[in-house]
């Protein structure tokens, strides 16, 4: 019967394991040497004991070299692969950038009824029914704008028509205050040769209580909204 696998684990026994570094060490040493005579091989080999005491083999004039070579030959490959698939992976995101590119380029010139032969039915249908979809975005737009518009100007209006109140009852309580002042019996009591002088603010009162003059702006205004309203009613 042929010898059974033996199970690979740590020996327990310190003298045993001892003994068995020792054994595999220095079979390990002979294999690298004659590895390096018969294969005409760079071999560098380097061990620690479990109690950091160290053994080593290197077939060339100098360990450093030798790790040195390892170095350069292990971490410079990998940097030039990293900037290779950088490189591949920008040309790959370049070449999508410009095929999306492209293709908005040829949906704007289909938008605005160019290069419209390449087109199946199907496709014509999809791009009439974007250009619908933008209209009523459009027209949606618009009217909000107007809608907005009217709100401010009503807004505007309301404090025009607040404005023309408190200057319409500033002049009725100047009006009332004149005429208190012309009839005052005390008024009158001018002294010998002097003349009663007249109020100065008659004219100004007069000109100024004049509604037409105040409300020329409400109809201006009235006549906008009434055209912005036509407007939105015509959309």
């Amino acid at each position: 019967m042929g010898r059974g696998r033996v199970e690979l684990k740590r020996i327990e026994n310190k003298i045993n394991r001892q003994v068995t570094f020792a054994k595999r060490r220095n079979g390990l040493l002979k294999k690298a040497y004659e590895l390096s005579v018969l294969c005409d091989a760079e071999v560098a080999l380097i061990i620690f004991s479990n109690r950091g005491k160290l053994y080593e083999f290197c077939s060339s004039s100098s360990m450093m070299k030798t790790l040195e070579r390892y170095q350069k030959c292990n971490y410079g490959a990998p940097e030039t692969n990293i900037v290779s698939r950088e490189t591949q992976s920008s040309q790959q995101e370049y070449l999508k950038l410009k095929a999306r590119v492209e293709a908005l380029q040829r949906s704007q010139r289909n938008l605005l009824g160019e290069d419209l032969g390449p087109l199946s039915s199907k496709e014509l249908e999809q791009l009439e029914r974007q250009l619908d979809a933008s209209l009523k975005q459009i027209r949606s737009t618009r009217t909000q704008y107007m809608l907005d518009q009217l709100a401010d100007l009503q807004r505007r209006e309301q404090m025009l028509c607040e404005a023309n109140k408190s200057l319409r009852r500033r002049l009725e309580e100047s009006n009332q205050a004149g005429q208190q002042q012309v009839w005052d019996p005390t008024a009158h009591a001018v002294g010998y040769g002097r003349q009663p002088t007249q109020p100065q603010s008659d004219g100004f009162y007069q000109q100024m209580d004049s509604e037409p003059t105040l409300q020329i702006g409400y109809l201006l205004r009235c006549q906008f909204f009434n055209y912005m309203i036509k407007r939105l009613y015509s959309l």
